[in-house]
């Protein structure tokens, strides 16, 4: 049990849903990295983060939007199936300032679903991106996202692929590399 993140001493990973959280260091550096750059955030298929978001303030205005429905307990909670992205409810499309997205599966056509949905609750202009996934997904994220494979490089300790972090907005802490994970170079 992990005794300094309430959210993972409480919420095991589901491998039948694809669930791996981050270390409780890189959930710390996203939340931190969220509330600095965002206000009112949607958070695709990252419950650890939204759950682990410390401003009150902005954790109301912010929702969760997952398949798990262990989570619909919270008033944060949007039940969000990534195939069915126009399911989304009206009233929230374009009013994140910023969505944060790791998939459950790293294809592109999974990633084209999130994208579809990133675009209809993002702000028009303006609105920022945080996701996480492999580096040989860089070119369509790009294309996807307009978001950038930056230097911090989230742990996630039982996957067995190394993720990168990718934003479409700069920021000094993404810069940096994550002293939890080795150089490969």
């Amino acid at each position: 049990m992990d005794s300094l993140n309430p959210f993972l001493a409480k919420h095991k990973e589901k491998s039948d849903f694809n669930q791996y959280w981050y270390s409780k260091a890189t959930i710390n550096f996203m939340a931190s990295e969220c509330e600095q750059f965002g206000q009112k955030i949607a958070f695709l298929s990252t419950p650890s983060i939204y759950f682990s978001l410390k401003n009150k303030e902005i954790k109301a205005a912010s929702r969760v939007f997952d398949f798990d429905t262990k989570f619909n307990k919270d008033p944060g909670f949007v039940f969000y199936d990534f195939n069915k992205p126009e399911d989304i409810p009206a009233d929230l499309h374009s009013y994140f300032d910023m969505v944060v997205i790791d998939p459950p599966f790293i294809t592109r056509e999974v990633w084209e679903k999130y994208a579809t949905a990133a675009k209809l609750i993002l702000i028009k202009e303006g609105g920022k991106i945080l996701l996480s996934t492999i580096d040989e997904n860089e070119g369509f994220i790009d294309e996807l996202l307009g978001a950038k494979r930056r230097a911090f490089r989230p742990s996630i300790p039982n996957l067995v692929y190394q993720y990168s972090l990718y934003s479409n907005y700069e920021s000094e802490g993404l810069l940096a590399k994550n002293p939890e994970i080795p150089d490969f170079d």
